[in-house]
């Protein structure tokens, strides 16, 4: 594991694109801080930049680096969530401009998958993470499902076998508000 995630660390650290599992599905993924990258991520989606991004943050002590103010209900959906969860958080602080909403928030997981969160750690910074293909198209639950289009415009590609325990299936969204209002964006 620890060649891999040096691996994909000089590419993220360069600016670059990688492909990698999540605790969800396969992601293209980059140093969510760098607008650049950023940008290429959309590209090589061909999706239009108006349209949210989700970030993974490795522990809580990354995700309050990250909002300006956790909602204290967040804390409790985080511990008792038995599949993934990516909250919406207002006040997105220290991210590329061009990763959060015209609102000003940010979709957030805190990641559980072995590899994310090592590398995440090592990086010490959010990774950008949306699903391994053209917008609009199947969402690939494996490597193997991954097109040849999206696999050949990225920089690295993590291995296969540190898929590990990664769902196939996409987290559910919720959208968090200070005042305590919970809104739900997907199951």
């Amino acid at each position: 594991m620890k060649e891999a995630i040096e691996a994909a660390l000089k590419v993220l650290k360069e600016g670059g694109v990688i492909l990698y599992p999540t605790d969800t599905v396969w992601g293209l993924g980059c140093d969510a801080t760098n607008a650049a990258a950023v940008t290429r991520i959309m590209n090589i989606k061909k999706r239009d930049e108006s349209k949210s991004l989700v970030c993974l943050v490795s522990n809580d002590g990354m995700l309050q680096r990250f909002v300006r103010q956790v909602p204290d209900m967040a804390w409790q959906l985080i511990d008792i969530s038995d599949k993934p969860l990516t909250i919406v958080y207002p006040g997105a602080i220290g991210l590329a401009a061009n990763a959060i909403a015209d609102d000003g928030s940010m979709a957030i997981r805190v990641v559980k998958h072995e590899f994310c969160q090592q590398l995440i750690h090592r990086l010490n910074r959010p990774l950008i993470s949306t699903s391994a293909n053209i917008s609009g198209e199947h969402t690939p639950a494996s490597l193997a499902e991954i097109s040849e289009a999206v696999r050949s415009a990225v920089d690295y590609t993590v291995p296969k076998e540190f898929q590990g325990s990664a769902s196939g299936q996409a987290s559910s969204i919720l959208k968090l508000e200070l005042s305590g209002e919970i809104k739900i964006i997907r199951k």
